[in-house]
């Protein structure tokens, strides 16, 4: 049987957690700041963790990353 792949455009993205968890930069903050709200701007600084349904999603793109 072949190795799987890991997609790249996932592994640029998201790190695992030891725990296995996934870890990502929150959206909407690369551009346009300027109509973001202050606290918006404020909450989407380092990283976050994503929730189980995405992260499940996530897990099949990165077969080996756990």
């Amino acid at each position: 049987m072949p190795k799987m792949k890991t997609k790249s455009a996932a592994k640029k993205r998201f790190s695992f957690t030891a725990t296995g968890r996934v870890k990502v930069g929150p959206a909407g903050k690369r551009h346009g700041m300027i109509k973001r709200t202050a606290k918006f701007v404020r909450n989407t600084t380092g990283t976050m963790i994503l929730s189980d349904s995405d992260a499940k999603i996530v897990k099949k793109y990165m077969p080996y990353d756990r």
